[in-house]
């Protein structure tokens, strides 16, 4: 049997799961977030946790079994305490800055880079003297607060020689060794 996919999930206060014809909705503080289950699994809610059972041992069926459990995992997580991602600005002239969904990025281009974010995004930023900007997105969907970091930060990934770009906070950057003067 699956290791994570026979681990319950608990379900904690404030938090409300319904399951009808496959598809689970989780409901909470922070939002509210639906995912279709493989007909294979068979998903029950009782005392405050949920499980999910498949009914046999093939292989695509034991797969899904800890995939759904991982995904309704994330899902129940979200709704309660939310997912937070912070990137960084590494380099002499990159700013950002935000007016509600609109994120502004200037990063050493020509022109600056006006991103429009989903509304589920909460995105802020923050500008200290002698600090690099800072960049925080958050939201209640693992899966889409990732998705547009992976977006920002692929309008400039750190580069290996000076490690300039736009990287996850505490992110460490491995350098290379620049050129050397030869005879």
């Amino acid at each position: 049997m699956s290791r994570i996919g026979k681990l319950p999930v608990s379900i904690p206060s404030g938090v409300d799961i319904k399951v009808e014809n496959n598809l689970v909705t989780v409901k909470g503080p922070k939002g509210e977030l639906s995912q279709r289950v493989n007909e294979n699994l068979k998903i029950e809610v009782e005392n405050g946790q949920l499980t999910i059972d498949r009914s046999n041992n093939e292989p695509q069926n034991r797969a899904y079994h800890g995939l759904y459990r991982a995904l309704v995992q994330n899902m129940v997580k979200g709704v309660s305490e939310g997912y937070q991602k912070t990137l960084e600005l590494v380099g002499v002239g990159y700013r950002a800055s935000n007016s509600g969904q609109v994120l502004e990025l200037s990063l050493g281009y020509s022109h600056n880079i006006f991103m429009q974010l989903p509304d589920e995004i909460k995105v802020s930023t923050v500008t200290e003297r002698n600090q690099n900007p800072l960049i925080i997105l958050e939201g209640c969907d693992k899966q889409l607060v990732g998705q547009v970091c992976a977006k920002i930060r692929s309008f400039r990934k750190p580069e290996p020689y000076k490690g300039k770009g736009v990287r996850f906070k505490g992110e460490i950057v491995r350098k290379k060794a620049g050129k050397t003067a030869g005879k």
